[in-house]
């Protein structure tokens, strides 16, 4: 018994310790605050071989130059709408994880919004348009109900 849970926790330990694994870049910023703002930064910029990644979780050759590329520009005292009016010269929008809103991307901003308007018109008109059948009165309910009617308080 006590052996299965050995070969049991070493699975685990096997299995966990690539999770635990981080990136490590080896530049050496010139203060702290650059090198929160460059992490920042590149948290905000989406590699552009990888699907749905940022420089920072990327660990594609082109995520890590284009990483220390910004890290390198962030010393060099460039602002950050320098460093993506750099990156999206080179790659296009694609490269921003919040793409801006302009005539090119009104769509991709403005489609939740349509698509909900378009849902609530349809339910609308299909709530709306049910009419509950009002069933027939029987000869013996007319008949209680006029006398109901007759009746003075």
């Amino acid at each position: 018994m006590i052996r299965w849970w050995r070969y049991v926790s070493l699975l685990l330990l096997l299995v966990a310790l690539p999770l635990s694994a981080e990136i490590v870049d080896t530049w050496q910023f010139n203060n702290q605050e650059n090198q929160q703002r460059a992490i920042a930064l590149a948290k905000q910029l989406r590699c552009p071989q990888c699907q749905n990644q940022n420089l920072v979780e990327s660990t594609s050759p082109i995520a890590r130059d284009l990483r220390l590329e910004v890290y390198r520009m962030v010393d060099e005292g460039k602002t950050n709408d320098q460093i993506v009016k750099v990156m999206t010269h080179r790659f296009g929008d694609f490269v921003l994880y919040k793409p801006r809103f302009n005539g090119q991307t009104a769509l991709l901003w403005l489609s939740p919004f349509i698509l909900l308007l378009i849902a609530l018109l349809a339910l609308w008109r299909s709530v709306g348009s049910r009419k509950l059948p009002v069933p027939e009165m029987s000869e013996e309910q007319k008949r209680q109900l006029a006398e109901l009617l007759e009746k003075k308080p």
